[in-house]
């Protein structure tokens, strides 16, 4: 791995060269050097982030929080696939109201509860790892946080000041293609064994 960001353009513009010439493509030098160019931002944010991932000594352990009982007393309501239910006491415009607004409005959910002012959950039933990747990046969730339970996979995220539990039907399904799920950054890559 090059450890000083300072040398990715020399590197890349090397590696550009010899791919080129072993492809036989047609790239005269200036193309070649122009995407060299292009190409260091991305690299240097890439070696940066497995550096700090590297530089990790302990690992951090999670768990997901059980939810808080559901509102002795809700509304509740149905719209276009999704069913809502609403604490009594809750404003719909605190954080948690708010937040829900947005969610509802994708296709994927399939519920939420919320539960007061501060704490949500949403339910849905992505139909890609795509999907499922957006709803994580959502609620900054990490793939670590997320944990399979059966049929779905839950995880605890936050959104513009409420507490969101998520709650993904079928991600398991998605998630059998392990390598595509690792690539995609959905899961997390499993432990390198040293020798």
């Amino acid at each position: 791995m090059i450890q000083d960001p300072r040398h990715v353009p020399h590197k890349l513009h090397s590696a550009i060269d010899m791919a080129t010439d072993l492809l036989d493509l047609p790239l005269d030098a200036r193309q070649r050097e122009a995407l060299a160019l292009e190409l260091t931002g991305p690299v240097r944010a890439l070696i940066a982030e497995a550096l700090g991932a590297a530089g990790d000594e302990t690992p951090v352990q999670y768990a997901v929080a059980e939810p808080p009982p559901e509102p002795e007393e809700f509304e509740e309501s149905e719209f276009a696939g999704c069913t809502t239910r609403v604490g009594l006491d809750v404003d719909l415009d605190s954080p948690a109201g708010t937040v829900a607004q947005k969610a509802r409005r994708q296709p994927d959910v399939t519920a939420v509860v919320i539960r007061d002012a501060h704490t949500l959950a949403v339910t849905v039933d992505p139909q890609s790892i795509d999907a499922w990747r957006w709803w994580l990046h959502q609620f900054r969730i990490s793939p670590e946080k997320v944990k399979v339970h059966g049929t779905a996979a839950e995880a605890v995220g936050s959104k513009d000041g409420a507490t969101v539990f998520l709650r993904g039907e079928h991600v398991p399904e998605l998630l059998e293609d392990q390598a595509a799920a690792h690539l995609m950054g959905v899961i997390p890559a499993p432990a390198q064994a040293t020798p």
